[in-house]
C-alpha cells in the first residue's frame, strides 16, 4: 500500500532516514528560502498553496500577550477569513503525533501517488473531529507574514513534519509540546 510515508523509506532501502539527515535537510531548506530557482519552479509563493505545507516567517500581531508563538510556522492552510487564513501548524505537536496526523490527513488526498500532483483536501469542518488538531489550529494575518511561502508537496511532507526547524518564542518546545499533549 502507498502512502504519505513512502518517500522516506524509498530513499533508504525500507529504513526510515536517520536524525542526522534531517538536521543536514534544514541547511537545505534555508537555503531554498529565497532562492531564485525556486521562484521559477514555483515552490516560493507570495501565498500560502492550498492542500499543501508551508513553511515561512511570521511576526504574530499579539505576541505580547501569547504565552508562545512559533515565528517559522509549517502550516497547512484549512481555511480563509478576511486578512488573513487558518491552519495547522505541526509544529505545536511533538514528533510523534506529527506522524500521527499526517497519517490522518493521508484519508484527505486527491490521488494515491502521494507526489506533487497530490493536495490534501480538508477544511475545518472536515477535520474538526479529530483531536490531534485542537492545538495546531492557528490564525494567521497576511500583515504580519514576513516571507514568502516555500511550498513543500506530498512527497515532501512526511520529510518536513520531522525537521526541527520549529522556532518558538517565549517557550521551550518541550513546554509547548506538553501543553499541546493535554489539549488533545
Amino acid at each position: 500500500m502507498v502512502n504519505i510515508f513512502q518517500p522516506i523509506v524509498d530513499r533508504q532501502k525500507g529504513v526510515l532516514k536517520a536524525d542526522s539527515w534531517y538536521r543536514n535537510a534544514i541547511g537545505s531548506i534555508a537555503n531554498k528560502i529565497g532562492s531564485r530557482a525556486l521562484m521559477r519552479s514555483g515552490k516560493l509563493n507570495v501565498r500560502p498553496s492550498a492542500g499543501r505545507l508551508n513553511f515561512y516567517f511570521y511576526d504574530p500581531k499579539g505576541k505580547k500577550t501569547l504565552p508562545y508563538y512559533d515565528i517559522f510556522p509549517l502550516v497547512l492552510p484549512i481555511d480563509t477569513f478576511r486578512g488573513g487564513f487558518v491552519g495547522l501548524n505541526f509544529h505545536y505537536l511533538p514528533y510523534g503525533l506529527r506522524f500521527k496526523l499526517l497519517q490522518e490527513l493521508q484519508r484527505y488526498a486527491s490521488n494515491t501517488n502521494f507526489d506533487r500532483t497530490t493536495i490534501i483536501n480538508a477544511s475545518y469542518n472536515t477535520l474538526k473531529n479529530i483531536g490531534l488538531i485542537k492545538p495546531t489550529i492557528k490564525k494567521y494575518l497576511w500583515k504580519h507574514i514576513r516571507s514568502s511561502f516555500l511550498r513543500i508537496d506530498t512527497d515532501e511532507m512526511a520529510i518536513a513534519v520531522y525537521l526541527p526547524v520549529q522556532q518558538f518564542r517565549k517557550a521551550t518546545p518541550q513546554r509547548v509540546w506538553s501543553d499541546s499533549r493535554r489539549k488533545v
